[in-house]
């Protein structure tokens, strides 16, 4: 191998790695963001039963159970995406919750800020796809 392709493969795999470590970074900084939304601006008020949480379960009509149940499985979601193994399997979970807050807020809602879960649907696949290997090995489709 000459001096110059070995160069080459050098510089190739130096970039390789720090864009890993970037990744790890962004994957990381998504998971600790999303973890504080889904803990403290998300299932906060509704274990508390802050009248903002309560007038739309009200309008949901489901009764206050439906509503600290949604908080506990926010806050689960929260909890795992901070524990390395459980960060791909809780980032689809919450994948699926908000697929179904979605058709909620169509339907209970009318509408109203419908497309507030695509926002975080985004972040939250990113994790579940950097994570992928550990869920599968996980869930016992790879060994």
């Amino acid at each position: 191998m000459s001096s110059t392709a070995t160069t080459a493969t050098t510089a190739t795999t130096a970039t390789a790695v720090k864009s890993g470590k970037a990744a790890v970074r962004l994957v990381w900084t998504l998971r600790v963001l999303l973890a504080l939304f889904f803990a403290l601006a998300s299932a906060l008020p509704k274990l508390l039963a802050l009248p903002a949480a309560t007038t739309v379960f009200d309008a949901i009509g489901w009764g206050h159970w439906f509503m600290y149940l949604t908080g506990l499985v926010e806050l689960a979601g929260a909890i795992g995406l901070l524990v390395g193994r459980l960060a791909g399997p809780a980032a689809a979970a919450l994948i699926v919750f908000l697929a179904f807050a979605f058709l909620t807020q169509l339907t209970a809602m009318h509408g109203e800020n419908a497309g507030t879960p695509f926002i975080f649907m985004v972040p939250l696949a990113v994790i579940a796809w950097n994570r992928r290997t550990e869920t599968a090995e996980l869930l016992g489709l790879r060994r």
